[in-house]
């Protein structure tokens, strides 16, 4: 029998912990082809969510995937982070939490995810505008 990894049930056990004591859970993401995280929030290959109740909806923290909806620059995203890519569990606050030793695949992306409902469309690249309408 394959041995089940630690790492989804400390996620989960942090989690609890920081929305306990009142703080902002944080992860960090080493972003691959399989994360689906909006683009341009990418830095250095990396990522940094908020998972806090108040900034998610939908949150659900598998073995093998975290998938929610969230904002960024006032537009909804489903997210979807296989839990092999998350760096980092912290409260925003204090910095308390864990890291995880990185998992490089060095095989192409599999489809592993099954599709989600009510996929958005990429933004448009460039500076964004507004429009007064009267």
């Amino acid at each position: 029998m394959a041995e089940i990894s630690t790492k989804p049930y400390l996620i989960r056990a942090l989690y609890e912990w920081c929305t306990d004591s009142g703080f902002t859970p944080q992860l960090l993401v080493a972003v691959d082809g399989r994360t689906r995280v909006p683009p341009g929030f990418v830095k250095d290959g990396q990522i940094v969510l908020n998972i806090s109740a108040g900034a998610t909806r939908n949150l659900t923290l598998e073995n093998d995937w975290i998938r929610f909806s969230a904002r960024f620059g006032g537009v909804s995203h489903e997210i979807s982070v296989p839990v092999d890519r998350v760096a980092a569990i912290f409260a925003r606050e204090n910095g308390q939490g864990l890291h995880f030793e990185p998992v490089d695949t060095s095989e192409p992306p599999a489809p592993t995810s099954p599709p989600l409902s009510g996929d958005t469309p990429t933004p448009p690249k460039g500076r964004p505008s507004l429009k007064v309408v009267k």
